[in-house]
């Protein structure tokens, strides 16, 4: 678990650090450019659109682990806005916090 955690933390802090480049660069216009990739029918439209469905069954994931209850829709709606940013820290905590290893990570209580 110890060789998880340190790939959860190295993806937070590359992806924090770009990320703030890129706000830098270019300004918090995020879902504007995603949504012109997508109305241009090409390789960048197509690979938005497979981020945001990979987004959503990581929603649904986060959600449904909580059995869909008040907090846990709101955990999966950071999941669904947050990606990877939010994931990574979600998953290290639960890492501490889970006894049952992957089981119980990706199970919850339902483990």
């Amino acid at each position: 678990m110890t060789g998880f955690r340190i790939l959860l933390v190295a993806m937070f802090a590359a992806l924090t650090v770009y990320t703030g480049l890129v706000i830098a660069s270019h300004g918090w216009s995020l879902y504007s450019v995603a949504f012109a990739d997508l109305a241009e029918m090409a390789w960048p439209g197509q690979f938005d659109l497979d981020f945001l469905f990979m987004l959503t069954f990581s929603g649904l994931w986060v959600a449904w682990r909580h059995r869909f209850s008040p907090a846990g829709l709101g955990l999966g709606l950071a999941a669904f806005l947050g990606g990877a940013l939010f994931l990574s820290v979600y998953l290290f905590i639960l890492t501490l916090r889970t006894r049952d290893g992957v089981k119980g990570i990706l199970l919850g209580d339902r483990a």
